[in-house]
C-alpha cells in the first residue's frame, strides 16, 4: 500500500509537540478541498426510513415518548439508536467481475441502564407500535418508579468526511472499471505475475441517537475500501503480495497522488518479487525497527486494547489500576484521534450520540486516561471520550478505538536503521494474537528485512515477532519523526462486534524483541 510521509523534526514542549503532531494529522488526512460539493443526506434511493423526509420519519417527539417507555420501570439512562446501512462489493479475479452484491440493514436498539445491569433490545421495523416493544423489553431490567427523560434537542456534530457523492450513488460500470485498471496494471508491471484479485467494498451508514439526558443526533457515515492481490511465480517458487486503502471516502479517494488502482496494483506485484528472493528469519531475542504506518496495528493490539475502559472496569488489563504511572518510555505518547479527516476510523459522534474529540492516553510514558464508554466512565466518575461504538443497532456499545496512534518522536528514521547492529525491520504485518489481560502477543509479518551493520539488506519470510505489548513499550529507545497511518485497511473484532479503525506510528526502535524465526545464531 502507499503510506504518505510527513516530516517535522522539532521536538519541543509536551504543548508543542501535540501542536506539530496535529498539523501532521492534517497533512495526512487533509480538509476537504475548497468549494467541494457535500450532499448531505443520502441521495432518496438511499435515505434512510428515519430520516426527516423518509417513510418512517423519528423526530424528536417520537423519540421521548420511546425514551419514556423505555424508563418507565425505573432506570437510570435510557438510549435509541436507529441504524440504516447501505453496502456494496465486487470481486473481480481472472479477468472478469466474478461477484457484486448490495446488502440493506435496517433497525432501532434500545438500552435502559439500571446502576450495573443493562437491559437492551432491538427490532428490525420502524412501526411505532414494534419500537415500543423492543423498548418495554429493555424497559425490564429496571423495577420501580422512573423519572422521565429530559427534553430532547438536536445535537449538531461536526463534519469530518464530506464527500462530493457517495460511491453508491456512481454506476456499478465504474466500480469495475477501477478493478479492471487494476487488474490490468498488477498484469504488466511483471512477467511473473500469475494471478490477480481486487476487490471493492462501499457502505453508507445513516445513524441517528436520542437519548434521555436529551441528545438527539444524526450522522450519515461513509466507507470504502480497495484491494489488489497479486500472486508472482518463478521456478517452484510462488509468493504473494497486497495493497489497499480507502477510508470515510467516495471515489474521489482514487484521485489523490498514489493511491489509484494503478498504485496498489503495483504495490502488491512488488510485495510478491521481494518476498520471493526472501531468505528464513533469524530466532532469537534481537533489536527490531518497526516501519512507519502499518507497524500501529503492534500497538492497537498490544497496547490500545488494553486501555480500553471495560476491560479496566473489570480489572483484566494490565494496566488496571495504573493511572499517573509509568508504563512506557518516556519516548512515547499514545492517543487515540477520531478527528482526523476521512479516516477510516473517525467519527463525527459515537454511537451514545457524543462528539468525540482526541484521547491522551499516554503522555511521556505516563499513563493518564483510559477509552471511555458511558458505562465505564460512570464507574470511573469521570467523563466519557467519545468511544463509545457498535457494530449495529443489534449490538451495545462497549469502548473501542477510532484512530490509535503512537506519536513522533524526534530522531532521523535513516539514524534509526544505522544504529542497529543486527536486527529485523518489520515493515508490513499480517495476522497476530494478544491476551488482553498480560499484553502478550505474537505477530506475523507479510514483510520483513534483515538489518545488518546499520543497513537493510535480504527480505525475510517467516517472521513471527513474540513479546508483551507494555514490556515492548518500555523498550523503546529511538523514536521517528516520520509519523504515517495505515491507509484504510483496518477493521478490530471485540466480543464478536467488528468496527474500521486506523493505526498511525513513526518509525521506532526497540531495543530486544523475541524474533520466531528458523535460523538460530
Amino acid at each position: 500500500m502507499f503510506l504518505h510521509r510527513a516530516q517535522d523534526t522539532t521536538l519541543g514542549s509536551p504543548q508543542e509537540r501535540v501542536d506539530g503532531d496535529r498539523a501532521r494529522y492534517r497533512r495526512a488526512f487533509p480538509r476537504a478541498r475548497e468549494g467541494l460539493r457535500v450532499r448531505w443526506p443520502m441521495t432518496s434511493r438511499y435515505l434512510a426510513p428515519f430520516a426527516s423526509e423518509g417513510t418512517s420519519p423519528i423526530d424528536a417527539e417520537i423519540a421521548r415518548k420511546l425514551l419514556a417507555v423505555a424508563l418507565e420501570h425505573g432506570g437510570d439512562y435510557a438510549d435509541l439508536f436507529f441504524e440504516y446501512a447501505v453496502s456494496g462489493s465486487y470481486a473481480f479475479d481472472e479477468g472478469i467481475l466474478k461477484s457484486a452484491g448490495r446488502f440493506v440493514a435496517m433497525g432501532l436498539g434500545v438500552r435502559v441502564m439500571h446502576g450495573d445491569s443493562t437491559g437492551y433490545a432491538y427490532v428490525e421495523d420502524f412501526d411505532f407500535g414494534a419500537m415500543k416493544h423492543a423498548a418495554k423489553t429493555a424497559a425490564q431490567v429496571a423495577a420501580g418508579g422512573g423519572a422521565p427523560p429530559q427534553p430532547v434537542a438536536a445535537v449538531t456534530p461536526p463534519q469530518r468526511y464530506p464527500i462530493e457523492m457517495p460511491s453508491l450513488d456512481v454506476a456499478g460500470e465504474e466500480k469495475r472499471a477501477l478493478l479492471q485498471r487494476a487488474d490490468a496494471a498488477a498484469r504488466a508491471a511483471d512477467p511473473l505475475v500469475a494471478k490477480v484479485t481486487a476487490s471493492f467494498h462501499e457502505e453508507m451508514r445513516e445513524i441517528l441517537i436520542a437519548t434521555s439526558t436529551g441528545r438527539f443526533v444524526r450522522d450519515t457515515q461513509p466507507l470504502l475500501r480497495f484491494g489488489v492481490r497479486a500472486i508472482v511465480e518463478k521456478g517452484d517458487r510462488r509468493q504473494a503480495g497486497s495493497s489497499g486503502g480507502g477510508g470515510r471516502f467516495g471515489l474521489e479517494y482514487f484521485e489523490q497522488p498514489g493511491k489509484g488502482p494503478e498504485d496498489h496494483a503495483r504495490e502488491a506485484v512488488r510485495q510478491a518479487l521481494v518476498m520471493l528472493d526472501a531468505v528464513e528469519a533469524p530466532a532469537g531475542e534481537m533489536e527490531v525497527v518497526l516501519g512507519p504506518g502499518d507497524s500501529g496495528i503492534l500497538l492497537h493490539e498490544a497496547v490500545g486494547h488494553g486501555l480500553e475502559a471495560d476491560f479496566n472496569r473489570k480489572g483484566t488489563s494490565n494496566y488496571s489500576g495504573q493511572i499517573g504511572q509509568q508504563v512506557a518510555s518516556p519516548l512515547c505518547t499514545v492517543v487515540d484521534d477520531a478527528t482526523l479527516h476521512h479516516a477510516r476510523g473517525s467519527i463525527n459522534v459515537d454511537d451514545e450520540g457524543l462528539v468525540p474529540e482526541r484521547a491522551l492516553l499516554i503522555e511521556e510514558g505516563i499513563l493518564r486516561g483510559y477509552m471511555q464508554d458511558r458505562h465505564s466512565a460512570q464507574f470511573f466518575d469521570t467523563k466519557p471520550t467519545g468511544n463509545g461504538r457498535r457494530e449495529s443497532f443489534k449490538s451495545h456499545p462497549m469502548p473501542r478505538m477510532t484512530n490509535t496512534a503512537l506519536l513522533a518522536g524526534q530522531d532521523d528514521p535513516d539514524d534509526i536503521i544505522k544504529s542497529v547492529k543486527r536486527g529485523v525491520y518489520a515493515k508490513r504485518f499480517g495476522g497476530g494474537q494478544v491476551d488482553i489481560s498480560n499484553g502478550d502477543f505474537v505477530f506475523s509479518l507479510t514483510e520483513g528485512y534483515l538489518i545488518e551493520d546499520g543497513k537493510i539488506t535480504a527480505p525475510l519470510k517467516g517472521v513471527n515477532l513474540i513479546g508483551s505489548g507494555p514490556d515492548v513499550m518500555r523498550k523503546v529507545v529511538m523514536l521517528g519523526h516520520d509519523l504515517e497511518f495505515s491507509d484504510g485497511i483496518w477493521t478490530c473484532g471485540k466480543e464478536g462486534q467488528s468496527v474500521p479503525v486506523g493505526v498511525g506510528c513513526p518509525t521506532v526502535k526497540i531495543s530486544a524483541v523475541t524474533v520466531g524465526g528458523t535460523q538460530v545464531g
